[in-house]
């Protein structure tokens, strides 16, 4: 086993919703809290104890920028990995995909600020890698 890594930090667990009221609410009936007008975002988050961040993500808006992502196949929670810079997250991805796991997304600049990529685990859950840009 190569004990080669790639560098990156768990930054955020990301749960896929059908409803955002719905889901919103349920997360603050266990305490956890969201801004003001969530309910009527497409992307919400919440800082966890020791910063790592929870985010819900309507299921719409994801359909939009990788079709067919939801919910049978990839499931309603990812894990996010932040890299230093939009350059490590190409060079992490490269080395996800040489050592023979599956690439989802290839890296691109995502309209959000992120350079993004999603790859595969050895049993089939998606993890994101990315770096603000």
């Amino acid at each position: 086993m190569d004990d080669t890594t790639i560098g990156a930090e768990l930054d955020m667990i990301g749960i896929l919703v059908t409803d955002m009221t719905r889901s919103v609410r349920f997360y603050r009936l266990l305490g956890l809290e969201f801004p003001a007008g969530s309910e009527s975002g497409a992307h919400v988050e919440t800082t966890l104890r020791g910063g790592l961040r929870l985010a819900l993500d309507l299921q719409s808006m994801v359909e939009g920028f990788h079709p067919g992502a939801a919910p049978a196949r990839e499931g309603r929670m990812s894990i996010a990995f932040r890299l230093p810079d939009p350059a490590a997250v190409d060079a992490a991805w490269r080395t996800v995909v040489a050592a023979g796991h599956e690439s989802v997304l290839d890296p691109f600049d995502a309209p959000w600020g992120q350079r993004y990529a999603t790859v595969r685990d050895p049993d089939g859950a998606p993890l994101d890698l990315f770096a603000w840009a």
